[in-house]
C-alpha cells in the first residue's frame, strides 16, 4: 500500500475509538483542537469539520450549540461518525458540495498533510466559511524534525499507523499562512506537543500544550476578515 492511502482507514475503520490504539494521538489532538472553538453564537450555527474520521472531535463540542457537519472520503469513518452526532458529507475536502458561508466554524483537524491539493483545500475552506467565522486546524511541519519524528518514530512506537503519511505532502506554517491570507483569513500559529508529564505518568489521555518550536505539530486559529 502507498504512503498516505485512503484505503488504510477502511481497513483501520474499527479503531477510531480505541484509546489505547494507532489513532490515541488524534484523540489528544481533538480535545486540544476543540478548546479553541468557543460556545456557537447563534440558533443554528454550524462546524464543519474537514477530514473528520470516525467524529473524534464530536464529544468534546457536543454542548456548544452547533450543528456538527463532517466531511471525509472514507464511507467506513463516516459510518462511525453518525454515531456520535456528526452529519457526514462523502467529499473530497478540496471540492466541498456545501454552500458558502454555510459554516461559522471550519476545523481541520491532522488533514492538511493527508491532501494533494493544499491551495483548493484551504480555499475551500475560506469559501464555506462565513465573514467574521473561525478557523482551527492541527498539522505536521515541513522539516526534517518532523519527517523523523512524526513518521519514522512515531510509527515505530505505535503513536500512528504505518504508512499513513507522505513525507512530501507536510505543509510549513509559513506557507499555510500566506494560503490562508489569500482568501482574507490571517492564521496565528503555535506550536503544540504532548505533555510529558502526562506521557512519563502513562495517561490514557494525554494533554496537548503549547511548545516555542513549530518544527513538528502546530496549531492555528483564524477569523475570516471578508
Amino acid at each position: 500500500m502507498r504512503p498516505n492511502d485512503p484505503a488504510l482507514y477502511e481497513q483501520l475503520a474499527a479503531e477510531w475509538w480505541d484509546e489505547d490504539g494507532v489513532f490515541k494521538m488524534l484523540h489528544w489532538l481533538a480535545a486540544a483542537r476543540a478548546r479553541l472553538i468557543p460556545p456557537a453564537e447563534r440558533p443554528g450555527a454550524v462546524l464543519v469539520d474537514l477530514g473528520c474520521g470516525g467524529g473524534l472531535l464530536a464529544p468534546h463540542v457536543a454542548g456548544k450549540g452547533y450543528h456538527h457537519v463532517g466531511a471525509d472520503i472514507v464511507h467506513g469513518s463516516l459510518g462511525i461518525a453518525a454515531k456520535y452526532g456528526v452529519t457526514g458529507v462523502r467529499a473530497d475536502v478540496s471540492a466541498l458540495p456545501l454552500a458558502s458561508g454555510c459554516a461559522d466554524v471550519v476545523s481541520a483537524g491532522e488533514i492538511l498533510e493527508h491532501v494533494y491539493d493544499l491551495p483548493s483545500t484551504v480555499a475551500e475552506a475560506c469559501r464555506v466559511l462565513r465573514p467574521g467565522g473561525l478557523v482551527v486546524l492541527d498539522t505536521l511541519s515541513d522539516t526534517a524534525l518532523c519527517r523523523f519524528v512524526a513518521i519514522t518514530l512515531a510509527e515505530r512506537l505505535g503513536l500512528a499507523p504505518r504508512g499513513v503519511h507522505d513525507p512530501a505532502l507536510l505543509v510549513s506554517p509559513s506557507r499555510l499562512k500566506a494560503l490562508f491570507a489569500a482568501h482574507g483569513v490571517r492564521l496565528r500559529v503555535r506550536g503544540l506537543r504532548p505533555s510529558l508529564l502526562d506521557l512519563l505518568a502513562r495517561r490514557r489521555a494525554v494533554r496537548m500544550v503549547p511548545s516555542l518550536s513549530t518544527a513538528i505539530l502546530y496549531q492555528g486559529r483564524g477569523v475570516k476578515a471578508w
